[in-house]
């Protein structure tokens, strides 16, 4: 209550000048839905990373089948719908980005053909990443190893994408998106597409074993196994996304191509 009479106060007796343009209203609605989303989001996958996997380790079976079905139901829920949010948010910003420097270039189906590529580019990527993950079981029985040809996709994805966009009207921000918010939406895939598919089978195995002291199936470890690595992609990924994000605006390093 004080902070919002405090809020009020400010406003109240300091000129302040909102913009009258709606886009700019918009962009900055954008810009705070995809920043709140993306803390949301990142704050939990890198709990479930650096808190939640060596803690559940030191959990005996009991112990464990009281803290999963509580916990990672509700993590989970925060954590895969900020995965959406961030996205959705974060791809129509930079649509409004690709379709300024677009409208420059005075080409008539531009942001059509970015936009098409984008989504092709890093889809495929995932695709390929994600037969890996499910099929390459030597690979998958050593992360390090598995981190070679992930990152190899990775970076064919950013070259390409920056191969197939790069135009002398397109911005340092549309460039660096292109890669960034690729990434992101790579790891929302791998989000709803791996994560929350393995994690859900093993919720309820867990909570099933605790409740009626079902078996928990002989491919449980497997399937945790694929969710682990999964989220592990995410989180080393999350490092290379953020900087492209965060160089769209404060780097200008791409602009020319």
């Amino acid at each position: 209550m004080g902070f919002a009479i405090l809020c009020i106060f400010v406003v109240g007796t300091i000129k302040v000048h909102f913009p009258d343009n709606p886009s700019d209203i918009e962009q900055i609605v954008l810009r705070w839905t995809h920043l709140a989303g993306g803390i949301t989001w990142a704050g939990l996958l890198y709990f479930f990373n650096l808190v939640n996997v060596p803690f559940q380790k030191e959990l005996d079976p009991a112990t464990r089948g009281k803290v999963v079905p509580l916990l990672m139901p509700r993590a989970l829920w925060w954590f895969r719908w900020a995965s959406i949010l961030t996205v959705v948010a974060g791809f129509r910003y930079y649509m409004i980005l690709a379709k300024v420097d677009a409208d420059n270039a005075h080409e008539p189906g531009l942001l059509g053909r970015w936009l098409g590529a984008w989504f092709v580019v890093w889809t495929v990527a995932w695709l390929l990443s994600y037969l890996l993950l499910k099929y390459a079981n030597a690979l998958a029985a050593n992360g390090w190893l598995l981190a070679i040809p992930t990152a190899v996709i990775v970076s064919a994805a950013s070259w390409g994408i920056l191969k197939l966009i790069a135009h002398p009207a397109a911005g340092n921000r549309t460039l660096a998106i292109s890669v960034g918010g690729g990434m992101g939406y790579f790891m929302m895939l791998n989000v709803w597409g791996v994560i929350w598919r393995c994690q859900k089978k093993l919720i309820a195995w867990t909570k099933a074993n605790a409740a009626q002291g079902t078996p928990i199936p002989a491919e449980a470890p497997q399937i945790a196994r694929l969710a682990f690595l999964a989220s592990r992609i995410n989180f080393w990924l999350s490092f290379p996304m953020l900087f492209f994000m965060a160089a769209s605006a404060h780097f200008p390093f791409l602009s020319g191509l």
